[in-house]
């Protein structure tokens, strides 16, 4: 167990961590209360893999995001299963924390071997998303030139056939299987519907992309009327909760002190925010295309290429939530700052 930079967090995952900092995959482990983590690849991405759970109860065992649908995904979740003693034809049902790809790709392969694939109904509405990502750039002043790069983007974390739900959880509801506890707990934010899930005998809370120990899950407004800001932070109160238990992230690595990142994510959307309103009196009047441009990244805006849907997406969150308190007017083309008063 290694303590993280100013003890804000206390990494578990000591294994996991060292083949993150050596940009290769981690191993497959059993964890507290017989549960395996098992990494599974992403193909050209920079978050390389999901860590798929796979926790044995009484009648079977259960998947918790299976991971990206490739052939080398399938290849390391079976050798996962095997580690644990199993094959695909054992998998009782499969949990999605949410529908991106990295996460329910591998689902519907379960779901033809006679799993039950379960996820929040508020998922649903992502499975048959509706309008062109053409239509939503060019709303957002995207300029013309970029819209045909970046459209396609739009759509990398959704599945052309993905699995239908056969079981929906609620926030508080428990998972059907025998001889474990483990319940529900939604958590939107980074999507409409992304659950976490508590299992208290074996003292973890899984955490999807919900809390992961160094990044922060991109929170952008995709449905009008919505403010996934506002409620991932709540979400981030709900799940602070839950401290006395070790984190296990889909991404990354396992960690100690779930309310401490909790407080530090607080703080970065704090910042975001304040850094948002300044440019706003900087600039004027800005459509949200110039103001995200304008923001700090990761990365220099001309390097992020199709990061930029995610970057106009989540500034579009920080905008409706600053707008709903009265910190900036939105008019739905421009912002401005709010009046003096």
């Amino acid at each position: 167990m290694t303590r993280a930079a100013g003890d804000a967090i206390v990494v578990t995952g000591v294994a996991q961590r060292e083949a993150w900092q050596a940009r290769v995959l981690p191993p497959v482990e059993r964890l507290a209360g017989g549960i395996w983590s098992v990494p599974v690849p992403i193909p050209r991405s920079p978050l390389r893999y999901t860590l798929s759970y796979l926790i044995p109860a009484d009648d079977g065992l259960v998947v918790i995001d299976p991971g990206w649908d490739s052939d080398e995904g399938w290849a390391a979740l079976e050798s996962g299963l095997r580690a644990a003693g199993a094959a695909p034809g054992d998998v009782l049902g499969v949990v999605v924390t949410h529908v991106h790809s990295d996460h329910h790709g591998l689902s519907k392969r379960l779901q033809e071997t006679g799993a039950w694939v379960a996820m929040h109904p508020a998922e649903l509405d992502a499975l048959n998303p509706s309008g062109s990502p053409a239509d939503w750039l060019r709303a957002h002043d995207v300029p013309e030139q970029e819209i045909a790069a970046l459209a396609g983007t739009i759509g990398q974390h959704r599945l052309s056939e993905p699995a239908r739900p056969d079981v929906l959880l609620e926030d508080g509801d428990a998972v059907p299987v025998k001889g474990r506890t483990l319940r529900t707990v939604w958590t939107p934010g980074h999507t409409p519907g992304h659950i976490c899930l508590v299992e208290p005998e074996a003292g973890v809370l899984l955490t999807g992309d919900h809390l992961l120990p160094r990044i922060s899950p991109n929170i952008g407004l995709q449905r009008p009327g919505s403010s996934p800001l506002e409620a991932f932070l709540e979400s981030l109160e709900q799940v602070a909760a839950h401290d006395e238990l070790e984190a296990l992230p889909a991404h990354e690595y396992r960690f100690r002190g779930i309310a401490a990142r909790a407080r530090q994510l607080r703080a970065h959307h704090d910042r975001r925010c304040e850094e948002i309103v300044a440019t706003v009196e900087r600039l004027g009047t800005p459509g949200v295309w110039e103001l995200a441009s304008q923001l700090t990244w990761s990365r220099p805006w001309e390097e992020i290429g199709p990061m930029r849907v995610g970057a106009v997406a989540e500034t579009m969150a920080h905008v409706r939530y600053l707008a709903d308190r009265g910190a900036l007017t939105w008019s739905g083309d421009v912002v401005t700052a709010a009046p003096q008063r």
